[in-house]
């Protein structure tokens, strides 16, 4: 695909388009977990089966990665930016008229697949529109998106609260892929359309340091995806209102927000991230063991550790990715393996959860297996160091 670089007005408008589109990548999942109880009160619905709500779209935009490179070469930036919107659009729209389970879990997976397409591109068009910043102008795409699931999770149950529907609360934000689309069409005059011959295809299937990348990614987005899903629910059943809960959810993806952006900003200063990638994974460690030992008292601090460090995380586990090739399409596809394996490894840990929560009782199990997630990461995380990453993807 190739890309002039952009001047710095066009490239304005590109960032702000970036950021409306990745404004939609969560709200279709984030603002389950808050109205949880409500639609469980209309739809039959164990655990097990409301984790799919997370779970399938998940696997789905894991699944998509894997041809979303191909589609977007074929059809150009622009018009898979808008499929991509169109898709998100009418899967969430479609909630206002859904009365079963299954066509539920189905609106999930339309969605995800909606998701994939654009998440399967974003990262090989920064690399090549933005060279010089990849690490903010990642940060700023990861934030964007953590910002949309912050206003899903804390805006859905006030949307309940006055319309009296959960169903309401669940399609209202179509708007925001409506916002995106009319963006993105209006700037097709100014937006100039990749037209290059496709690129040799690069497979990644034999490459240890690709799957140890993807491991990587997917482990760290098995706590954000666990989170998304149960934290709400979890609080719900000790005691805390609905609202109350989505608010609780909406402040970690505030803290998500944050450290996105200025997580980024800091590890931009050194191309080793192995520092960095271990205080977050610290943060994420320490915000877990408090959800178990101490949900109640100092209720905001262990969401805003966990914000903090699964913010940062998130970005920097593609930033890592990217660093490992300077070609932005091969960098690309790496990151579109990368995201594929990791979004199946994490689409399982709400599942998981779920199940535990249906044969145990209670979250903290899962909140415990998470912990001990994160320590394996940490010595993966030791693996990272630049000098070596030349002799690991030629």
């Amino acid at each position: 695909m190739e890309i002039a670089r952009a001047t710095s007005r066009p490239a304005a408008w590109l960032m702000l388009g970036i950021v409306l589109v990745a404004l939609n990548l969560r709200p279709s999942m984030a603002a389950v977990g808050p109205l949880l109880s409500a639609i469980r009160g209309d739809i039959p619905l164990s655990f097990s089966l409301a984790s799919l709500l997370t779970m399938l779209p998940v696997m789905a935009m894991g699944l998509a990665m894997f041809f979303g490179i191909g589609i977007s070469q074929r059809l150009g930036e622009q018009r898979t930016v808008l499929l991509s919107l169109l898709i998100i659009g009418v899967a969430t729209m479609s909630r206002l008229f859904l009365d079963t389970a299954a066509e539920l879990i189905a609106s999930a997976i339309l969605a995800g697949i909606g998701i994939a397409l654009i998440q399967a591109l974003m990262p090989a068009l920064i690399k090549s529109r933005f060279p010089d910043n990849v690490a903010l102008c990642m940060g700023l795409y990861v934030t964007s998106i953590m910002g949309g699931a912050a206003l899903a999770a804390a805006f859905a149950p006030q949307v309940l609260r006055h319309t009296g529907s959960w169903r309401v609360g669940l399609a209202i934000w179509a708007t925001l892929a409506l916002l995106a689309l009319l963006f993105w069409w209006t700037q097709h005059a100014n937006t100039p359309v990749a037209a290059s011959a496709p690129a040799r295809k690069e497979s990644f299937l034999h490459n240890s340091r690709a799957w140890l990348l993807a491991i990587f990614f997917g482990l760290g987005t098995a706590s954000y995806t666990c989170v998304l899903a149960w934290l709400a629910p979890y609080y719900v059943e000790k005691g805390w209102s609905e609202q109350n809960a989505g608010l609780l959810l909406g402040f970690l993806t505030a803290m998500e927000v944050i450290s996105g952006l200025v997580v980024p900003a800091i590890a931009n200063r050194s191309r080793d991230r192995r520092r960095v990638l271990m205080v977050l994974l610290g943060l994420i460690v320490a915000g877990f063991c408090g959800l178990i030992l101490s949900p109640q008292s100092l209720s905001l601090l262990w969401p805003c550790l966990l914000g903090l460090g699964i913010g940062g995380l998130f970005p920097m586990s593609l930033i890592v990715s990217l660093d490992h090739l300077d070609h932005p399409q091969r960098a690309g596809g790496l990151t579109a393996f990368v995201q594929g394996i990791g979004y199946m490894i994490a689409g399982l840990s709400p599942l998981l959860a779920g199940v535990i929560r249906d044969r145990l009782g209670s979250f903290e199990w899962a909140w415990w297996s998470l912990t001990g997630v994160m320590l394996v990461m940490l010595l993966i995380a030791l693996r990272f160091n630049p000098r070596d990453y030349p002799s690991h993807i030629r």
